[in-house]
């Protein structure tokens, strides 16, 4: 009797996982938290220490079988303070409107669950020529020929509507950083920490 009890509730549960994992679902939320960047340069001339920075925005997941896609919008902001010879000559600094475009899968249920994933991340920069209304409409608009590239991948973790996620974004595209007297050539690679919150 105990076994056949214990089997069933087995199959209750395992039947119940599985249902969560194959049913449609959509969400949305907002974000938010910090990311510690990085710089290479073209010619090695000079290093980079971590700076934190910030980042705030908006996400939606939608997902069915097991898999999630997940895009994402939010202001970013990138800082760096830059070496030469061990001297600080300077800080960096890239604010840009950021649109990760995640594919990943999940595991869970009853309102905890783990993912994990990956995708390319299109960055459209805020700056003098090119202001946050703009960047926003490009995001929007999707007008990826305006933007920098990078990849991005990382795990998260949902406790029923938060979520903590982790994630590394090595940056594809190489940006111009100018310190008064030597104009370079630079990636910039980062983590980033956040605090999602679900609202459907």
């Amino acid at each position: 009797m105990k076994k056949l009890l214990l089997t069933l509730s087995l199959f209750a549960a395992f039947t119940t996982i599985s249902k969560a994992q194959l049913l449609p679902k959509v969400q949305f939320g907002a974000k938010a938290g910090v990311n510690l960047s990085s710089l290479s340069n073209n010619n090695g001339t000079f290093s980079s220490d971590n700076r934190a920075g910030y980042l705030a925005g908006f996400w939606a997941r939608f997902g069915a079988i097991g898999f999630n896609f997940q895009p994402e919008l939010y202001i970013t902001s990138k800082n760096v303070d830059i070496n030469s010879s061990n001297v600080k000559i300077g800080s960096a600094k890239f604010t840009s409107i950021d649109v990760p475009l995640l594919l990943g899968g999940k595991v869970g249920a009853f309102g905890l669950g783990g993912r994990f994933y990956a995708g390319p991340l299109l960055s459209f920069a805020i700056n003098k020529d090119n202001n946050f209304g703009t960047a926003v409409s490009q995001a929007t608009a999707f007008r990826y020929k305006d933007s920098n590239f990078a990849l991005t991948a990382g795990a998260g973790v949902d406790i029923r509507r938060f979520s903590i996620d982790l994630r590394y974004e090595a940056g594809l595209t190489k940006q111009e950083y100018f310190d008064g007297s030597t104009n370079y050539k630079t990636r910039v690679s980062l983590f980033n920490l956040s605090l999602g919150y679900a609202f459907l």
